[in-house]
């Protein structure tokens, strides 16, 4: 499989290369020359298959040519060995749980995959890899798990200056000898942008081998449609339609996948983009403007994000044809006061308790069977409520119990190297640890 640069089409590169680059040129994406296509027979029996045998049919033609087949299989069993449960809210709505991994948020997934195969493709070289990261939330600590004690690989990752709770900021402080927090006094989008800028930067071009682990990369993007796919061989064991997923959504990279997978062949009536007050896109899909307004801290903080890197991979995926995207995608936006009610209001009726992320994906999906009766849905519940015992404890008066493999967390120090929203620090700090 070939990968082009969304801004330089000529710029085409292998999978090792776009993994090992994450950027192209002008700070282009890439993008698949094409987007597979399951077998008839194959989804016909999607249900007799495992989820590892699932993950490498899906996988194996985005990274031919890069990883042996024995690779993959190896990565995929690593990425996805652990559960992925589907859990029935009420009659019509139902939760797929991805915060079973070590860290506790669907991001474990790419993270995952993304290492192994940086693992690979620097199995026989000299020259360390440096991974740029930036996280509003669940990235920071999917990465400094996934890629802690990798040969070969140092990971930077920067993350907004108390826009992240408290658990989420021990998952990406307390990493090994090969990861460093770089705690910005900014928005998560001024993280992104300093990512974006050391890309671009020739002097650390020269002296680093540089490449991002964001959804910006292919090797952390593609590996999310597994959870789709997993999640639908559940969903067919009690339903005959298919769902309506409703994806909490801020970089869009996780509802990017999942549109892949439907185009691969995955059976999916609808998707909602389940937004916070950060508006961006369900105001562009409803009087097709493009205009991003300053990012806005809410109790969904994952989510707080004005200008979504991967919605141009959406925009690809239907050449841009709005009229066309817009019978696959619609997406709402939702308030804090409407989430915490939510949070409450479920744990205490349904007694399921959704993490802030969730509830907004709950809400939208309501919404949306509200004018479409006939359905059911289902939510990507990306993140364990422990991340976010304030908003927790304020609306139900209740801890939410650590799970066992966190524990540990709580008796980490956490190391972090402050700084501003400065491009000049972040490359003055690259060069000095070069």
């Amino acid at each position: 499989m070939q990968y082009y640069n969304l801004k330089n089409q000529a710029e085409v590169v292998s999978f090792e290369e776009a993994t090992l680059k994450g950027l192209g040129s002008g700070k282009g994406l890439y993008f698949p020359q094409e987007i597979p296509r399951l077998s008839t027979d194959f989804m016909k029996y999607i249900g007799r298959h495992s989820k590892e045998e699932i993950g490498v049919e899906v996988m194996k033609p985005y990274v031919a040519g890069s990883l042996p087949d024995n690779v993959l299989e190896d990565i995929v069993r690593d990425t996805i060995n652990f559960p992925f449960p589907l859990m029935k809210i009420n009659e019509n709505i139902y939760s797929l749980e991805l915060f079973h991994g070590p860290t506790f948020a669907f991001k474990d997934v790419g993270a995952r995959f993304m290492s192994r195969c940086l693992a690979y493709f620097n199995r026989n070289s000299d020259t360390k890899t440096t991974v740029l990261v930036a996280t509003s939330g669940d990235t920071g600590g999917a990465v400094a798990n996934g890629f802690e004690g990798i040969d070969n690989v140092n990971v930077v990752i920067l993350y907004p200056s108390g826009k992240v709770s408290h658990v989420q900021e021990l998952q990406l402080t307390t990493g090994g000898n090969n990861i460093t927090a770089l705690e910005v006094k900014g928005t998560f989008d001024d993280c992104q942008d300093l990512v974006k800028k050391a890309f671009a930067d020739e002097d650390l071009n020269k002296k680093l081998k540089l490449t991002s682990a964001n959804s910006i990369n292919v090797a952390r993007w593609l590996p999310q449609q597994l959870y789709y796919f997993t999640g639908y061989t559940q969903w067919i064991n009690q339903n005959t339609e298919p769902p309506v997923i409703s994806v909490p959504s801020g970089n869009f990279g996780n509802i990017c996948a999942g549109i892949l997978a439907h185009i691969s062949g995955l059976p999916v009536k609808h998707f909602i983009a389940a937004c916070n007050v950060n508006d961006t896109i369900p105001r562009f899909l409803q009087n097709g403007s493009y205009d991003p307004k300053p990012a806005v801290s809410t109790v969904s903080n994952a989510m707080d994000i004005a200008e979504p890197s991967n919605f141009v991979r959406i925009l690809e995926i239907f050449n841009e044809n709005i009229s066309s995207l817009k019978e696959v995608l619609s997406s709402i936006s939702v308030d804090d006061e409407t989430t915490k009610d939510t949070i409450r209001d479920i744990y205490y009726r349904e007694h399921y308790l959704l993490d802030p992320h969730g509830a907004v994906a709950f809400i939208a999906l309501r919404k949306y069977l509200e004018t479409h009766p006939q359905d059911q849905g289902l939510i990507l519940e990306t993140a364990h409520p422990v991340k976010f015992p304030d908003v927790i404890q304020h609306e139900l008066k209740i801890g939410v119990p650590v799970p066992h493999r966190a524990e540990h967390l709580f008796k980490k120090e956490k190391h972090s190297v402050v700084i501003n929203p400065d491009f000049n620090e972040v490359k003055d700090f690259l060069m000095a640890h070069a």
